[in-house]
Parts: structure tokens; C-alpha cells; sequence
């Protein structure tokens, strides 16, 4: 049976349609797709988060054990700040992509992907180190993003001008009384944003202070399905989809996450043996040039020859039209590479795009509140 995250009820309140999301309750949208993703892309929107994963690694040793597990590089990562990384088995494949919060060399909490939080905690304790303490905390907080171009001064009048002026990839952890709440300045909607981790006893109470300061300004409760909407639009990957076990950084674009520099982490030795030996397949956003709806799972081609297929797709609510990102075979990975991708029995033309389609402008003027 799937677990009810801590604003069920409000969900419920707010007429939500809820499905099961990797074994939690979660909505798919409160209104329609469409709607939520438009008020994120030009005003604010709101969405539950407490699915994600919260991993605590601490001790004297945790920044060398991090620094094994990740391909990023926490040394010089200062305290107060975050890092996306992902975490790689030993061929190179993606164990999960996680963000990394530093409190100091001695602590750092991992936000791990839903479908993935007990493979995490098991990775972790598999490869523990002496000296080092691996907590899951997942079940003691709930997560709450605030993401748009409204974000900030929504942020600033529920918790505070200082949490408001965080940089980008910043938090700060505060204290009331006995509870202790974290805000980052993060996001996965290609927006700006803010992430807020607080108790599972505050979260409800959390959700309706962020919903009463932004209500005039046309702030609207955002699922799942926007969710998914604006992370493709903004290029964003999806892990199970666009990333797994056997899927490298280095095919998925990302290899800019990986620092081949450190000394050692699981997984440098085949990801500097493909580096070597050349990239077979390589993601590539896709732009449909005929109307149709791109899904995973859609095979793509070139002429009648099969090259790859659709790991993500959908209709985009911005540029209103189909866009997808994909494998394909490495020589057809240029951008401006005419493609077809396979949808209900029809070859529709497609293009290889640069990733990503939609890039967060800070010069953009918004309405305030």
C-alpha cells in the first residue's frame, strides 16, 4: 500500500489527483498539467517533495568517503553550499544522481531519488568506511520546492530576507526551538527555485505559510505531471529513464560532473577507460518537426536504420510542441541532424537539438507581488 506523504491531507483538500509514485501517494496535477507548469515557467508554483531521500553521512572521516563515492569533487566544496553529482558502480554506470549538501568535512546529508533510497542506504553501508556513520533520516523530514520567477519573494516574505538572498546551490540550516528546517536555493524545474526540508510534524504548517504569501501573486500547488513537463523542457534527467546502472555520465552528458583529477572514486577506471576508447552512444535532445506526442520507449531513426530511442518525451506546454531527449549512436548526435522518431506506426521528423531546450534567464522581468 503506498505511504501518504505528510501533506496528504492537503493534497486531498486541494482536490488533487493522486497516484502511487514509487510507493507514495503523490499528485499528478491539482488543476491540469498545462496550467501548473505555465505558473511555474511565469510566476510560481509549489510541489510536494516529500518523497525524495534524506542520507546523513558523518564522521571523521566522511569527506573521504564521500570523495570515493562521488565522480564530483566535495574538497573544496565549502561548507553552507551543494553539489549535483552522480554516484557510479564500479563499470560506470549511474548508481543514482543525487545532490550533496556540505555542513562540514565531518557532515553531509545526501537528497537521493525516491526510487532509490533504500539502493542508496545499502550502497553506502556496502561500502562504509571505519570512521564514518551512515543515518537514514528520510522518514523524519518532508520537502517542499517553491520554484519560479516569484520564488524568492515568496521565500522572502514566509521565512525571511536572508534565506530569500541565498545564492544559487546555498542553504542554510535554521533552528526553532527544537526542530531544525533547511533551505536551498535548488530546484528541478529549470527555474529559479528554493527546496525547504523541514520536520514531518511542520510540513503541513510549512506548506500553508508558503501558500498564503503567494496566493496574490498566482502562486498554484504543482504535481507531478508538471513536474516532469518543465525538468524535460529544462533538459534535466530523470533516473530509471534517462539514466541507470548501466548508462555512464559520460553518455548521458553530464560528464562535466565527473573529476578525473581525484585520486579515486568507484568508477574512474572504466569511465577513463571509455573516455579512451570513445563514446558509442550519446544522449541528444530531439525536436519533432511533424506534430505527434514523443514517449519513452520510441524508437528513433535515420532513414530505415533504428539508432536509438526515446528515454524521455512529452508535449512541450512552452514551446508547444513534442520534445524528447534520447540515446542514439554517436555519429548522430550533431546538432541540426535530421531524425524520425517512431510514434504509433508513423516516422515523424525530428532534429537534434542542443540541450537544453529551455535555459532560466536572470535578465527576465516578472510581475512582483
Amino acid at each position: 500500500m503506498a505511504t501518504q506523504t505528510p501533506l496528504y491531507y492537503v493534497h486531498k483538500a486541494l482536490g488533487a489527483n493522486l497516484t502511487d509514485f514509487h510507493g507514495f501517494l503523490l499528485p499528478i496535477d491539482y488543476s491540469n498539467i498545462t496550467e501548473e507548469h505555465l505558473a511555474v515557467r511565469n510566476k510560481a508554483g509549489i510541489f510536494d517533495l516529500s518523497h525524495m531521500g534524506e542520507i546523513e553521512v558523518s564522521g571523521k572521516r566522511a569527506l573521504g568517503f564521500i570523495q570515493r563515492i562521488i565522480t564530483n569533487d566535495a574538497e573544496k566544496l565549502q561548507d553552507g553550499k551543494a553539489l549535483y553529482t552522480p554516484v557510479c558502480n564500479e563499470r560506470g554506470g549511474v548508481v543514482d544522481d543525487i545532490i550533496l549538501y556540505r555542513f562540514s568535512d565531518e557532515r553531509f546529508l545526501l537528497i537521493v531519488n525516491s526510487a532509490n533510497r533504500q539502493k542508496m542506504f545499502e550502497w553506502l553501508i556496502g561500502n562504509q568506511a571505519e570512521g564514518v556513520k551512515v543515518n537514514d533520516l528520510s522518514d523524519e523530514f518532508g520537502m517542499i520546492a517553491v520554484q519560479g520567477p516569484l520564488c524568492a519573494t515568496i521565500v522572502a516574505r514566509t521565512l525571511g530576507s536572508e534565506e530569500a538572498n541565498l545564492k544559487r546551490f546555498h542553504f542554510v540550516a535554521r533552528k526553532e526551538g527544537t526542530t531544525t528546517t533547511i533551505i536551498s536555493r535548488t530546484g528541478y524545474t529549470g527555474e529559479d527555485g528554493f527546496e525547504i526540508y523541514t520536520p514531518v510534524s511542520e510540513c503541513e504548517a510549512m506548506w500553508n505559510r508558503i501558500m498564503a504569501a503567494g496566493r496574490r501573486a498566482g502562486l498554484l500547488p504543482a504535481g507531478l505531471g508538471a513536474r516532469d513537463t518543465l525538468r524535460l523542457e529544462a533538459g534535466l534527467l530523470l533516473y530509471g529513464n534517462d539514466i541507470d546502472d548501466d548508462t555512464t555520465p559520460l553518455e548521458a552528458g553530464i560528464g562535466w560532473t565527473v573529476k578525473f583529477h581525484k585520486e579515486d572514486f568507484i568508477g574512474k577506471a572504466a569511465l577513463l577507460a571509455q573516455e579512451a576508447s570513445g563514446i558509442q552512444k550519446r544522449l541528444v535532445g530531439l525536436e519533432l518537426v511533424e506534430r505527434g506526442v514523443p514517449r519513452a520507449g520510441h524508437p528513433i531513426y535515420a532513414d530505415s536504420s533504428t539508432v536509438g530511442k526515446v528515454t524521455s518525451g512529452t508535449h512541450s506546454p512552452f514551446f508547444k510542441k513534442g520534445i524528447a531527449i534520447g540515446y542514439v549512436e554517436e555519429e548522430r548526435s550533431k546538432a541540426g541532424t535530421p531524425l524520425c522518431v517512431g510514434i504509433r506506426g508513423r516516422k515523424l521528423g525530428a532534429r537534434v537539438v542542443r540541450l537544453p531546450f529551455y535555459r532560466f534567464r536572470t535578465d527576465r522581468k516578472v510581475s512582483t507581488l
